[in-house]
């Protein structure tokens, strides 16, 4: 059972159009293969591709039937940095935004595309991850966003706390107010 698949039956009720972006260092291979068939959802994965799990997300995999040209592969070289994935994402998600003009969002903000993360291989820094989230969220259409991959617990915890408070438009201190767990998250 995939919880994010869920969650997009649960919005298709409501909506006519749902876009999904991913942008965990994985192929969104499953939401993907979820909706390959319709139209009615548009997955939109930036992943690592090549000899790196789970070895889907080639850019010719578009779709069938009524889903072709409903899935948008963006596969990425390692160590990718900040300019050179915003130079890549918002034009991307631009184009798709208006063509696709979708009623509600996904965004999948799976924190293993940070730099430092134990499996993943990009070089995404807190700022940058978040520059997706905020072009995003511009658009002002009804947004889900979810926590995916990460595998150094720092960056997780820091990433979904930053990632908060951008779509909260509330800034944090980069302070960590003292607590139990102070030395596990400390930098």
């Amino acid at each position: 059972i995939n919880d994010i698949v869920l969650a997009i039956l649960e919005l298709l009720k409501y909506n006519p159009r749902v876009l999904y972006i991913d942008i965990d260092v994985h192929h969104g291979d499953g939401v993907e293969e979820a909706f390959y068939v319709t139209d009615r959802v548009m997955t939109v994965s930036f992943h690592k591709y090549g000899d790196f799990f789970p070895g889907t997300g080639d850019i010719r995999d578009v779709g069938v039937k009524a889903g072709k040209y409903y899935s948008v592969n963006v596969p990425l070289d390692e160590g990718i940095d900040d300019h050179s994935y915003e130079t890549i994402f918002k034009p991307v998600i631009d184009k798709v935004m208006e063509m696709y003009r979708p009623t509600a969002i996904v965004l999948q903000c799976g924190a293993d595309s940070l730099t430092g993360d134990r499996l993943g291989c990009f070089n995404l820094t807190l700022h940058g991850h978040a520059k997706c989230v905020e072009h995003v969220k511009a658009f002002n259409v009804p947004l889900l966003v979810l926590g995916g991959g990460g595998y150094t617990v720092r960056n997780v915890a820091r990433c979904w706390t930053y990632e908060t408070s951008v779509l909260t438009g509330i800034p944090i201190s980069n302070e960590i107010p003292y607590n139990d767990f102070f030395e596990y998250y400390a930098p």
